[in-house]
């Protein structure tokens, strides 16, 4: 599979067989994958790598909170602005609907689109899943680098035949993840990652998200 395969058949995947990944795979990929450019080479990434059991007690862990918070805490940083503003607040409206679509879950059952949400923290049924911190000292360009390196990781998953699914949804857990893992309390916990095999007869796995033309967000010039 080529860069550009890759790259077009990446999707978030929200179904998982139960198939494993061996923890050489995942370690193959987390290091290659840190070839991601970096400003200034300060690789601001850091990254906690779940595979079977351990990846079961925190989801494990997790459930039993909910009982108390079932929808978690605050997140130590905002996952969207609080005031979105066009035309991102329709894009996001419209991949959502886009998505309970595939499922046959209409905008008033509430409960059963809550349910589902919260298998962001079962990551999916995928047997891996990844945990992605970052040091309270670093700014938006090193969040940045952050970003290239889990996108590095999703496309050489996917040259494995693997998929994925980056997960904002864990930054609710920061202090269950914190407390099971270890965190220093210097990282900010980011974000999680199910890695697996999709579950291609899933119906949610059919939604391709849209994209704007071209035209919409790039500017080509020719000429001075």
């Amino acid at each position: 599979m080529n860069v550009g395969e890759a790259i077009a058949t990446r999707k978030s995947i929200r179904a998982f067989r139960p198939d494993p990944v061996s923890t050489e795979t995942v370690s193959e990929i987390l290091t290659l994958a840190a070839r991601a450019a970096s400003g200034g080479n300060l690789q601001p990434w850091h990254v906690y790598a779940l595979i079977g059991p351990a990846r079961d007690e925190l989801v494990r862990r997790v459930k039993e909170k909910r009982k108390e918070t079932p929808m978690g805490e605050a997140p130590e940083y905002f996952i969207y602005p609080p005031e979105l503003v066009e035309p991102y607040r329709t894009r996001r409206f419209r991949v959502g609907e886009m998505m309970y679509a595939t499922m046959g879950i209409p905008r008033e059952d509430k409960a059963t689109r809550l349910q589902f949400f919260a298998g962001n923290w079962e990551f999916f049924g995928a047997p891996a899943g990844l945990i992605f911190t970052i040091d309270r000292a670093m700014q938006q360009g090193q969040w940045c680098d952050l970003g290239i390196y889990m996108g590095n990781i999703m496309l050489l998953a996917r040259e494995r035949g693997l998929h994925t699914c980056p997960q904002e949804a864990w930054a609710v857990w920061h202090n269950i993840i914190r407390e099971y893992l270890n965190v220093p309390q210097n990282e900010m916990i980011f974000c999680g990652m199910a890695v697996g095999y999709a579950d291609e007869a899933a119906p949610v796995n059919t939604l391709i998200t849209e994209r704007a033309a071209l035209e919409e967000f790039a500017i080509i010039r020719e000429v001075a």
